[in-house]
């Protein structure tokens, strides 16, 4: 059966594949977003409207008080935003679908793999405990007012732009010129990666389904190299057959390079490995289909074919510089 949708993003790094599953299975699909240039285009038969989440005011102009039948929100990142979205669309949708993060799963997790039972609390990130505020408010509208809540939690999910080290574009191009490169811990900690398409088939999916309003699913794939995996592939997708690796301490990281500091040890510097059992019995097709070894291949090959997001941070590099020696 084809769904009105409304996609409040549709341009990022997860939400531009679930946009173009969604068309592809037939679905009419409206995206709201700021209306701002994006690298990741988005189908001819999507109807685009323009407004700033943020903006309370914007958003109800832009949606003329219309109806969906599934609201899929992942440009929200504060509790105030999702109550805005409760009081919006409340009778005005069938399922209201909330992307929040695997990150809000405890840190260090008591036990892994993790599955949706797993406790949500994460001390170290700001970003994670938002995220968890925001479920709560779900969880509360739910309970109290039957408001129909689906929440999603990804872990890290890529696209062929979004490399997933510390550095970026930056590590990649230390290594091309023979720089020792920054790796947390000591690179053995196992870390899943999911690419933006199979996270789509696990999220499309859920859409539409009565079964899956009230609950919380993982989306991650079964892809979990180690971190010196991570960067060997990407070396060698670079043409760096060895690349030179320096293992410096999360926290020695964290007190160089503040910025690097919360997704490190609120989340990279812990093992992570997700049951996605849940999902998968409403979503039987989905898999792991773009495994990292073949995400590096195809980033390396996307960076190559567009040089101009070949963007060193000079910062960054010079933190790098400081800390292999230290290493």
């Amino acid at each position: 059966m084809a769904l009105d949708i409304l996609f409040l993003g549709g341009t990022g790094i997860i939400s531009t594949s679930s946009v173009r599953l969604a068309v592809e299975r037939g679905h009419r699909v409206t995206v709201l977003n700021r209306g701002r240039t994006s690298s990741r285009p988005i189908p001819d038969a999507v109807e685009q409207l323009t407004g700033d989440v943020s903006d309370a005011a914007s958003v109800d102009a832009a949606l003329q008080g219309r109806e969906f039948d599934v609201v899929a929100q992942f440009r929200a990142f504060l509790p105030d935003t999702v109550r805005t979205d409760v009081a919006r669309f409340t009778g005005r949708t069938g399922q209201y679908v909330f992307v929040s993060s695997a990150s809000a799963y405890q840190k260090p997790p008591a036990s892994i793999p993790v599955t949706e039972a797993t406790p949500l609390k994460n001390p170290f990130w700001q970003y994670s405990r938002d995220k968890i505020a925001c479920e709560d408010v779900l969880v509360a509208a739910d309970r109290d007012d039957d408001f129909p809540m689906t929440i999603v939690r990804p872990s890290h999910t890529y696209d062929d732009s979004l490399l997933p080290t510390m550095g970026g574009w930056t590590d990649i191009a230390r290594m091309r010129a023979g720089k020792p490169v920054v790796v947390h811990g000591d690179g053995t900690t196992p870390w899943t990666l999911t690419h933006a398409d199979d996270f789509a088939v696990g999220f499309v999916g859920l859409l539409g389904r009565p079964a899956a309003l009230g609950s919380a699913y993982t989306i991650t794939g079964e892809s979990a190299p180690t971190w010196n995996q991570v960067y060997t592939w990407l070396g060698h997708a670079a043409g760096v057959e060895q690349p030179h690796l320096v293992h410096v301490a999360s926290e020695r990281i964290a007190r160089e390079v503040p910025d690097l500091g919360p997704g490190l040890v609120g989340d990279k510097a812990y093992a992570m490995l997700f049951d996605t059992t849940r999902l998968r019995r409403l979503v039987p097709e989905f898999a792991t289909t773009i495994p990292y070894a073949e995400g590096a291949r195809r980033q390396l090959a996307w960076y190559d074919a567009h040089p101009d997001a070949q963007v060193v941070d000079a910062e960054l590099d010079a933190h790098f510089d400081r800390l292999a020696e230290l290493g």
